[in-house]
């Protein structure tokens, strides 16, 4: 379990993750994009059971599920790991 500022700032982190990702791949508009991330990254408060459930896997993943469906593994192979521009978000 972490802190409250690690959550908040891991949660700041996935959404700004994500919202770029809809951005750079799915031609969101900015605002378009962060409303995306808001809703898919949710605040959880510190009592939720399973609070930060949805940080086991990374934001990449989560916006190429929503932008290209359940197989876009297969689908789109080129898109299985995180662009380069995306890592070098962090």
């Amino acid at each position: 379990m972490w802190s409250e500022e690690e959550y908040v700032t891991y949660l700041r982190g996935e959404r700004r993750r994500f919202a770029w990702v809809m951005r750079r791949y799915g031609g969101l508009s900015p605002s378009e994009a962060e409303a995306a991330a808001l809703n898919r990254y949710p605040y959880e408060p510190s009592d939720e059971a399973y609070r930060g459930l949805i940080f086991h896997d990374e934001a990449w993943h989560w916006a190429m599920l929503e932008l290209y469906g359940d197989s876009y593994w297969i689908d789109r192979p080129e898109l299985t790991h995180p662009s380069p521009e995306y890592r070098a978000l962090d």
